[in-house]
């Protein structure tokens, strides 16, 4: 029988994993601007973003289904939150200047 306190550090982890892949996304966006090859950035940070929330949400795991959906529960809470912080209608002055709509 799975308990509170065997699926507390899956829902943490995928907190964490939440955080890596959404952080890294945030990052990868803000720097897509002054990349030579903007493709390449976005490719490879998607790829290595995937591969350690996978590697991750894996190892969480160990077999059991109820810590996958702990994990998994972090991880969309990470993303609501990052959504609700980061709205469109944040976006610096000099972009709303050049007229590029969100």
């Amino acid at each position: 029988m799975t308990t509170v306190m065997t699926l507390l550090p899956a829902l943490v982890a995928g907190l964490g994993l939440g955080l890596i892949f959404f952080g890294g996304l945030w990052l990868t966006v803000r720097q897509l601007a002054d990349a030579q090859h903007p493709w390449l950035l976005f490719a490879m940070s998607f790829v290595l973003r995937l591969a350690l929330v996978i590697a991750g949400m894996y190892l969480v795991m160990d077999g059991s289904w109820q810590r996958m959906l702990a994990c998994l529960a972090g991880f969309i809470i990470v993303r609501q939150i990052m959504l609700s912080r980061l709205q469109p209608d944040q976006l610096p002055e000099a972009h709303r200047e050049e007229g590029v709509e969100p």
